[in-house]
């Protein structure tokens, strides 16, 4: 992530949600279970890691359980023109390849 960008703070999920969606992250990314990618519902489209940039990450824990954590990852495609967003919620029935991959992300934004 880009260090002179404008850091953003949010109190819940649906507050970071929907700014970054007014800010242009309209797009819906899911993780399929089967396959180490992102997948674009609108477009049909799947992205490798290696197609798309992490612009921006917030992650909020449970109201009721704090061991349940959500993620927010704002991305933005490096080879297509979308922008949009993967939720990720942890909790006891998160599966291992969607944790791997969004560890994967985790580590890659950092870099």
């Amino acid at each position: 992530m880009d260090s002179n960008k404008k850091r953003y703070t949010y109190d819940t999920l649906s507050q970071a949600v929907n700014d970054l969606q007014r800010r242009g992250y309209t797009h819906d990314f899911l993780i399929p279970d089967e396959k180490e990618c992102i997948y674009c519902i609108a477009n049909s489209l799947e992205l490798s890691p290696e197609e798309f940039q992490i612009d921006e990450i917030y992650r909020f824990e449970g109201m009721t359980d704090p061991g349940d954590e959500s993620i927010v990852f704002a991305i933005a495609s490096k080879e297509h023109p979308i922008k949009g967003l993967v939720i990720n919620s942890f909790g006891a029935d998160f599966g291992y390849r969607s944790s791997k991959l969004v560890e994967d992300l985790y580590k890659k934004s950092r870099e």
